[in-house]
């Protein structure tokens, strides 16, 4: 589903750009190719995976019982295989990136794999998927330079906030069916009221950690006017989101967040360039 790429692509090319502003490195389309491509394996394979993991629980709910796993459309043995292929797919690619990359490679797997198994265990199941997400600044920020850097893990760690507040408020449609089923999430746990605030603190945390970027960056004031617009479209979506009305979920969840995600990058790229 490459819609769900929109949402780590372009802090991949944040963090790509990023790298090549802080160091020697030349711009390499062939580099840039392939760090997409690893980006998209990874995300085949997560998505993949989950399905297949969660087959029988979507089944049984009634929002996602029309997925293609339930309906038969495709079958649990094909979704494997698909995983397995791209994963394979992935760790290759990072190959051809450099070696810590490929050393890294199997570490990230564990990560956006395991996910699928989270909501089993632990409501922090959101942090999770967030670090899964995460994992795309720092790592193409890392293909670039090989190594480490604080600017980098800062943005990581406002796509982890970002993705879990969002994704908090995004499994309020299953509050009642994980109780139910003795699922964990922030919502099942905490109810809708205390869940949404748990959202907002996340979308704090985010924003004051995307302009802390900004500043180890000392970078050109069009950043900030990216983190801005990005800031105003998360309040925006606990606007449009309440303890008695959820019905606008899938327009903060998906378009939201997207054109956030779409719009910081474009701005922040940009200020690189400035």
């Amino acid at each position: 589903k490459f819609s769900h790429t929109l949402f780590s692509l372009p802090f991949v090319f944040v963090g790509f750009f990023m790298a090549t502003q802080q160091s020697d490195a030349t711009l390499s389309l062939r580099l840039l190719l392939l760090v997409v491509l690893s980006v998209v394996f990874a995300r085949n394979a997560a998505m993949s995976f989950n399905r297949y993991v969660d087959r029988f629980m979507d089944a049984s709910n009634e929002r996602t019982r029309i997925r293609e796993l339930p309906r038969g459309v495709i079958m649990p043995r094909s979704a494997l295989i698909f995983s397995v292929l791209n994963s394979i797919l992935f760790i290759t690619t990072t190959w051809f990136i450099n070696p810590l990359c490929f050393y890294l490679s199997p570490v990230a797997l564990m990560v956006i794999l395991g996910y699928s198994y989270s909501k089993r265990f632990t409501f922090i199941c959101h942090l999770i998927l967030g670090l899964g997400l995460a994992l795309a600044p720092i790592g193409a920020y890392i293909a670039v330079t090989a190594y480490f850097s604080v600017a980098p893990i800062l943005l990581s760690f406002a796509v982890l906030f970002w993705v879990a507040g969002f994704d908090i408020i995004y499994s309020l449609q299953d509050e009642y069916f994980d109780k139910a089923n003795r699922l964990h999430s922030v919502p099942a746990k905490f109810g809708r009221k205390r869940a949404l605030t748990i959202s907002s603190v996340l979308h704090i945390l985010t924003v004051v950690l995307l302009f802390l970027t900004g500043r180890w960056l000392d970078t050109h004031w069009l950043y900030y006017v990216g983190a801005c617009l990005f800031s105003l479209l998360l309040g925006y979506q606990h606007l449009i989101i309440s303890v008695k009305d959820i019905s606008k979920v899938n327009l903060a969840f998906f378009v939201t967040n997207g054109v956030a995600a779409i719009v910081y990058a474009v701005v922040v790229i940009v200020s690189f360039f400035v």
